[in-house]
C-alpha cells in the first residue's frame, strides 16, 4: 500500500483568497453600491420634480377656472347711498395689489348668488399665498369687513403680485396700475403672478358688468397678452 507524502496532501487542499483579490473584490462592490445609491437619488429627484409641475399645473387650472368663474361676473348696480364728489357709485376698488368687488358667485361652489369678493396676497402659515375672499353680498354702501369673510387659497408660496386695469375708454385702450375712474368699471384685468417655482402665464380676465338680475360668463385667458 502506498503513502501520500506531507507535501502532496498540503497541495491538493483548495486555495482561498488572496489579500489582494479581496481588496479588489470589495472595491468593486463598493462602486456598483455607490452606482446603485446615486441611480435611485436620480429617480427620487426625478419624481419629485415630475410631482412638484403635475401640482403646480394642478394649482394653476384650479385657480384659474374660479377666477374665470368669478372675475367676469362684475355687478354694475350702483351704490344707493348718497355719493360725495369725485367718487365712484360702484361698489368697486382695483389698486395694483388688490381687487375689490360685488359679483356673482356659481351655485356649484355652494356659495351661489352676488357676494362680495376681495383678492389680495396674504399670509398663510407664515407664507405670503394669494387669496380670495367672498361674502354674501347685503345692499350696503361700504365693502365688509373681509375678517369676517370666508376665504379660499388660490395659490401658494407667492413671490410678486401685481394688477392692471384696462381703460376702453381712452382713445387707445390703456393699461392702469389702479382704478380711478367713476363713471365706468374696467373692461378687463391682468395679473402678473411669480412663485418660488417661477413665473406664471400671464392671466388676462375680461370684466363684464352685468345687471343686478343677469347671470352671465366673461372671458378668461393665460398668456402673452
Amino acid at each position: 500500500m502506498s503513502v501520500r507524502s506531507p507535501q502532496r496532501s498540503v497541495r491538493s487542499l483548495p486555495r482561498g483568497f488572496t489579500l489582494v483579490e479581496l481588496l479588489v473584490t470589495m472595491a468593486l462592490l463598493s462602486l456598483l453600491m455607490l452606482g446603485m445609491a446615486s441611480a435611485l437619488r436620480t429617480m427620487a429627484q426625478t419624481e419629485e420634480r415630475v410631482d412638484a409641475r403635475l401640482a403646480k399645473a394642478d394649482e394653476f387650472r384650479i385657480a384659474t377656472g374660479f377666477l374665470r368663474s368669478i372675475v367676469g361676473r362684475i355687478s354694475a348696480r350702483k351704490n344707493p347711498a348718497p355719493i360725495t364728489q369725485g367718487a365712484s357709485p360702484y361698489l368697486f376698488m382695483g389698486t395694483p395689489t388688490a381687487l375689490s368687488w360685488v359679483g356673482i358667485m356659481p351655485a356649484r361652489y355652494g356659495a351661489g348668488g352676488r357676494n362680495f369678493f376681495h383678492l389680495a396676497v396674504e399670509p398663510v402659515q407664515g407664507a405670503p399665498a394669494l387669496v380670495i375672499r367672498f361674502l354674501p353680498w347685503t345692499d350696503s354702501a361700504e365693502f365688509p369687513d373681509w375678517g369676517l369673510a370666508e376665504s379660499r387659497v388660490l395659490v401658494h408660496g407667492v413671490t410678486s403680485f401685481a394688477l392692471a386695469y384696462e381703460d376702453a375708454r381712452q382713445t387707445q385702450p390703456l393699461w392702469v396700475n389702479a382704478w380711478k375712474r367713476t363713471d365706468s368699471l374696467p373692461e378687463r384685468v391682468r395679473i402678473e403672478l411669480q412663485t418660488d417655482t417661477g413665473p406664471w402665464p400671464l392671466w388676462v380676465a375680461a370684466m363684464r358688468s352685468l345687471p343686478a338680475s343677469e347671470r352671465g360668463s366673461g372671458r378668461f385667458s393665460a398668456g402673452p397678452e
